[in-house]
């Protein structure tokens, strides 16, 4: 059943207007820009950090990271509307966001201290341009991962994505200096959780549009709370120019060094596997499965946008999980809607003023909210592995070894300190090493599990044909002479 009746009546057959999936819902304008508002606050943050980062470490000027910060706007916004709405074969067509992925800050960092000020920026544009033609090329091949993520794997990475960035809410409640004198301060977790006990309120209790922005309200109603405990800063908004126009290579043309391409294309790669398990995880949450066709697309808008970003002076962009789990707080899963937000962040790229005023909500009220968003995804995981069997203990040793392993890095950020640089790029990510253990334990548990293979059986006197079903399901035996009209399914 649609989750929203069309307001408009788009495509019609003798008068009457046809159905349209929830994710294909065009909304009137005024709830298309909250709801797209809603994705913006909850994932600013996540956008602004690694340019923040990146220049900071350059010593850029105020002026500089302005535009740095600008740029990296812009691009998210024409990366998201490129994969929301699509061109061709590019783009998902659902409701995904795109942003700078923050797995390429470390490699930015080590080109920043190989190549010093005068080239650093220059450097890394052309390692993102070539990580984005590279991701663009072999996405086709990479998609076809999906055949194996079954419902055990599926909603094993799903919870792990949840679970994973649930320090990401903590760590903006309580900072991420502990040195610093502020640092878990008690009226940081005082307004951390206030805003998530609003936001839990909110759901419960309001009705209809209010009921689906309650995530925007309880960031609205956190910053009011944090304005006279003196915890918003406004020096952005009085630094902020008002408009700047963002041009091709205005931030530095692009060189091209080897060591800093490999590691950038590297981090493209991880990214590419963590954007495949985002866009399973977000097919199941919208009801439009992720098929192969759909996570090829998926991968070349991430190849496409992290090009495009490089020109315009952004960095790689992958998918933002944390608005995955707004979909799934909300249940709006309209395309159109984070198509929306992508044009409002091409906005603030244009106007840096609105994206200063954006920036006052505090980090402590952001941290709040998030570990509602989070646990929304985490849930929408244990969710899907309903779906499978775990009283079968080969499901429930798979999911047991990729949670353990996953979350390695999730508890213990320098467990894989002294490992080879290279391999913590993949390693420090606990998704992507989660992902990579579900894959590898559910070929090893359930590889002889072939799809739609039987052998046959005799149980009680009669002959039967056990069908073995995708790997992840369950097999089930199927009588080999049914009565007429009969039939047997198998269950997964």
């Amino acid at each position: 059943m649609a989750l929203f009746k069309i307001r408009r009546n788009r495509g019609t057959r003798n008068g009457k207007p046809t159905d349209v999936h929830p994710v294909d819902e065009v909304m009137p304008p005024v709830r298309m820009m909250a709801y797209g508002v809603q994705h913006i606050a909850a994932m600013y943050a996540g956008v602004v950090a690694p340019p923040l980062i990146v220049g900071e470490a350059m010593g850029l000027p105020p002026i500089e990271m302005t535009l740095l910060i600008g740029a990296s706007l812009f691009t998210a916004g024409l990366a998201t509307m490129l994969q929301s709405l699509g061109i061709w074969k590019i783009g998902a067509r659902l409701p995904f966001v795109n942003g700078v992925t923050f797995g390429s800050v470390a490699p930015m960092l080590a080109i920043v201290a190989q190549q010093g000020q005068q080239h650093s920026l220059s450097v890394i544009y052309g390692s993102v341009l070539i990580a984005g033609l590279l991701a663009f090329l072999i996405a086709p091949y990479f998609s076809r991962m999906v055949r194996f993520f079954p419902p055990v794997v599926n909603g094993t990475v799903i919870t792990l994505i949840g679970l994973a960035l649930m320090p990401v809410g903590i760590k903006w409640i309580t900072g991420t200096d502990s040195s610093a004198p502020d640092y878990a301060a008690p009226e940081k977790i005082a307004l951390g959780g206030a805003t998530f006990v609003l936001v839990l309120l909110f759901n419960r209790f309001l009705k209809g549009f209010w009921n689906r922005i309650a995530l925007l309200i309880g960031l609205v109603v956190g910053t009011l709370i944090a304005w006279p405990m003196g915890l918003i800063n406004t020096t952005t908004i009085e630094s902020a120019p008002v408009f700047n126009l963002p041009t091709p290579f205005a931030l530095g043309a692009p060189m091209f060094d080897l060591t800093a391409t490999i590691s950038i294309c590297i981090v493209m790669l991880v990214a590419m596997m963590e954007t495949t398990a985002d866009m399973v995880a977000l097919g199941e949450i919208v009801d439009r499965p992720a098929d192969e066709e759909t996570i090829a697309a998926g991968l070349r808008a991430d190849g496409a946008g992290s090009a495009l970003s490089a020109v315009f002076g952004g960095f790689t962009c992958s998918a933002f999980a944390q608005n995955i789990g707004l979909v799934a707080l909300t249940r709006v899963r309209s395309r159109y809607v984070v198509a929306t937000a992508g044009g409002v962040l091409v906005l603030l790229g244009l106007f840096p003023i609105v994206g200063a005023i954006v920036s006052l909500v505090p980090q402590p009220v952001l941290g709040g909210a998030a570990l509602v968003l989070f646990g929304s995804v985490a849930t929408s995981g244990i969710r899907t592995l309903g779906k499978s069997d775990l009283g079968d203990p080969f499901n429930s040793l798979i999911v047991a070894g990729a949670l353990g392993i996953g979350l390695i890095p999730v508890v213990s950020p320098h467990f894989y300190e002294h490992f080879p640089s290279a391999l913590r790029t993949v390693l420090d990510s606990g998704i992507s090493t989660g992902c990579i253990a579900a894959l590898l334990l559910n070929m090893l548990f359930n590889a002889w599990r072939k799809k739609s293979a039987s052998t046959e059986e005799t149980v009680g006197g009669d002959t039967v044909a056990v069908i073995a079903t995708t790997p992840g399901e369950t097999a089930v035996p199927e009588p080999r002479n049914s009565p007429k009209g009969s039939s047997s399914e198998s269950v997964h």
